[in-house]
This record gives structure tokens, C-alpha cells and sequence, in this order.
């Protein structure tokens, strides 16, 4: 089903932004985990509406409520369901996009695929607010790959043309990026892309940017070749991600102006154990791990809602007209859209490892 991923470890995510309730079933999971529920309420809030000034103006508690899979916070082994209640909609902010689709939104495919019985109030269950479900998935995802010594983390590589530092592909070092506002890894850089996003909203607009993510600790020799490998596992997941345009791993379309000899990465020993002097190839050959970290960049399109009056059509009448969409949207997604490349890549992560 299209909402639903994984082998061993299954992901089912259901609702829509305007239901009574959205939540996920993770079915797979090893008994006895003992899960921090701060922790993971901690990792949700990095991602839930209305923190700050650059997200949209709806604030929802994103409490989760566990309706099965833990006894006093350990996994039983039965699937784990949980369902975080919507409180904050406003759905007549909505009325006019019934029968006029928004640009760049999934309203007018969906329109066409479900015959008209799409639930458009919030983008239905095409909306972003179904990765907060994601979100619970990854962060208890992300504690059993703690426990194997498997970390992962992001942080915004740019916004529109505003880039931050990279991660040290060699040795990625952990900057506490998930206490930041703006999780950056160059404070300053962090200050101008809040600058553009200001910018944005006030033109009534929005930008969009660029994710680098990188998972560590993981050994060699995870993944198959051809079409299982780490690469199609983790793209194919993160294009669950809805504002997802593109993913390269390590060098991606860079290495396509350099040499062979520049890209190549070159074996040594080092305390002992193999390693490559350089990790162009984002720590995976022939879609398997080779122990260096796991690097790939994630493209987040520019939130399509803006307040800018827009080109659209009557779906009734089949006649051009204009749009203009009223509501809360963020004039940059890219923030909050940091732990949900997190949240899918530790569990694509876990799912290739068990």
C-alpha cells in the first residue's frame, strides 16, 4: 500500500490534516526497547507547527497517545500504535480551494486519481502534517539504533542561496544541531537564512532549500545490489517526505565535473581497520555500506500555499481563474523538515539492519 513501508521493520501511516486523529502502527519492532518518551516527544516538538516565527501560525500539541506495543515504556513485541489528536483546524480556511486547485499541490491530481473524493481541507493525506506520525516513528527508531551504536542527523545546507558548512565527510562530528532554532552547523549563516525567510513572508512568498543528512557507525556490508541497495531504500522512503524534489549521496551531480581521479576514494588502514582518505561516494559501492558514513543531500521545494495571488482553473466549470489562498502556512518548511529526513532515514536505517 502507498502508505505503508519497510520489510522488517512495517511503517503504516494513516489520516488526513483535517481528521479526527492521524497516527502510525510500527509493526517489527524487538521486544524489550525501553523507550524514552521524553526523548521522543523532545524529537516531535523540533518538527510540530507554531514554535517560531518562521512556521505557521498553527500551534498543535502533537501529543501522542500509545493505544498498543509498550508495557511501562518497553516494546512487547506487538505492534506499536499511536495517535496524536488534531485540535487546531480550520477547514473553511479551505472552501475555495474545493473547485479551484492550488498550484504546485497535490489538489488537482489527487482530484483526478480519487474522482473528486479527495479530502483537500489541509492537503488531506497528502499534507505535511502527516510526518509527525513519521516523526514518532524515527525517534523510536532512532533509540534502538543508539543502542547498536547508529547515529543519525541533519541540518539545513541551504536556503534558497544562503549555504551553511558541511558536515566533515570523514569524521561527521555531532554540533547539538537539534537545540538550534534554525538547525545549522554556522551560527551566522544560520541569522542570514532567517533573514531570507523574513523576506519571503513579508513579499508573501516562500523558499525552499537543501537537507544534508548523515547516518554513523553503521558497518560495511548492509545493503544489495541492483534495486535493494541503501541508496534506493532510503530514496524511495524520503520521497515519502511530501516538498521532496531530489536526493544525491556523496558527491551526487558534483562528481559528474570532476575526474575519476578526483572522485575515486582511496583505501588506507587506519588503526587498524579499513577506511577511504576521502568519502566522495557517500559511504555506500554497489548500493552496500563500505563503513564510512552514509552522506546524502535532500531537496525541499518552496512551500507552494503563499499568499501571492496565483493562475488556477475551475474544476466545474473548466474556465481559468484566479487564486488566492488565505490559512497558515510557513514561508519555509525546511526548518521543521530537518527531524523528518531524520525520522526516515533511521528508520529505513533499522529496517535494512534487522
Amino acid at each position: 500500500m502507498s502508505s505503508m513501508m519497510g520489510n522488517k521493520i512495517k511503517i503504516s501511516v494513516f489520516g488526513q490534516s483535517h481528521s479526527k486523529a492521524i497516527g502510525v502502527v510500527i509493526d517489527g519492532l524487538p521486544a524489550g526497547k525501553k523507550i524514552d518518551m521524553e526523548k521522543v516527544m523532545a524529537f516531535m516538538s523540533r518538527r510540530a507547527p507554531g514554535r517560531n516565527a518562521y512556521s505557521t501560525k498553527r500551534f498543535e500539541a502533537d501529543k501522542p497517545e500509545i493505544l498498543s506495543g509498550l508495557v511501562n515504556d518497553i516494546t512487547c513485541g506487538a505492534p506499536l500504535c499511536m495517535v496524536i489528536y488534531n485540535e487546531n483546524q480550520k477547514s473553511a480556511d479551505y472552501n475555495n480551494i474545493m473547485d479551484t486547485p492550488r498550484p504546485s499541490h497535490a489538489d488537482y491530481s489527487a482530484y483526478i486519481k480519487h474522482n473528486g473524493f479527495n479530502d483537500v481541507s489541509g492537503g488531506g493525506h497528502f499534507s505535511g502534517r502527516l510526518t509527525a506520525p513519521l516523526c514518532f516513528a524515527g525517534a523510536v527508531c532512532m533509540q534502538i539504533l543508539e543502542d547498536m551504536g547508529v547515529s543519525v542527523q541533519a541540518h539545513i545546507l541551504s536556503i534558497k542561496n544562503i549555504k551553511d558548512d558541511k558536515f566533515n565527510p570523514i569524521n561527521v562530528e555531532n554540533y547539538n544541531i537539534e537545540k538550534k532554532e534554525i538547525p545549522v552547523i554556522n551560527d551566522n549563516k544560520g541569522e542570514q537564512m532567517k533573514a531570507e525567510i523574513e523576506k519571503a513572508k513579508l513579499m508573501g512568498d516562500s523558499v525552499g532549500g537543501v537537507i544534508e543528512c548523515a547516518v554513523t557507525g553503521i558497518k560495511a556490508g548492509f545493503g544489495e545490489p541492483m534495486f535493494d541497495g541503501i541508496e534506493n531504500q532510503l530514496a524511495r522512503n524520503i520521497f515519502g517526505i511530501p516538498a521532496v524534489k531530489g536526493i544525491e549521496f556523496g558527491n551526487g551531480f558534483e562528481a559528474t565535473t570532476l575526474y575519476g581521479s578526483e572522485n575515486n576514494d582511496e583505501f588506507c588502514i587506519e588503526n587498524g581497520e579499513i577506511k577511504t582518505k576521502t568519502n566522495n561516494a557517500g559511504g555506500i559501492n554497489g548500493g552496500i555500506t563500505n563503513g564510512m558514513p552514509i552522506l546524502f543531500n535532500v531537496a525541499i521545494k518552496p512551500t507552494p500555499s503563499i499568499a501571492k495571488i496565483q493562475d488556477s482553473i475551475s474544476l466545474k466549470y473548466k474556465t481559468e481563474k484566479e487564486l488566492e489562498i488565505t490559512g497558515r502556512h510557513d514561508p519555509c518548511i525546511v526548518p521543521r523538515a530537518v527531524p523528518v529526513v531524520e525520522a526516515v532515514a533511521a528508520i529505513t536505517i533499522l529496517d535494512i539492519i534487522l
